[in-house]
């Protein structure tokens, strides 16, 4: 399952950490953050909870960028 989301981040830099950051968090498959649209495509792996999945992508997203926010 894939899911938008828009996002708050003030460089193209920053959106490439977060974009690093939300790939790495456990059940996501892919994930990709487009700085001039300020979105964020995720696609879930089979089975996961995207709420709870999500949680842990803004998480984990702040540890790199502590001033960025996901809208979900």
């Amino acid at each position: 399952m894939k899911k938008s989301y828009e996002i708050e981040v003030d460089c193209a830099n920053c959106a490439n950490k977060m974009e690093e950051a939300a790939a790495n968090t456990p059940g996501v498959k892919s994930a990709n953050v487009n700085f001039m649209a300020l979105k964020m495509t995720v696609e879930f792996e089979e089975g996961q909870d995207p709420k709870k999945v999500m949680e842990a992508v803004l998480a984990n997203c702040k540890k790199v960028e502590d001033d960025c926010e996901i809208f979900f």
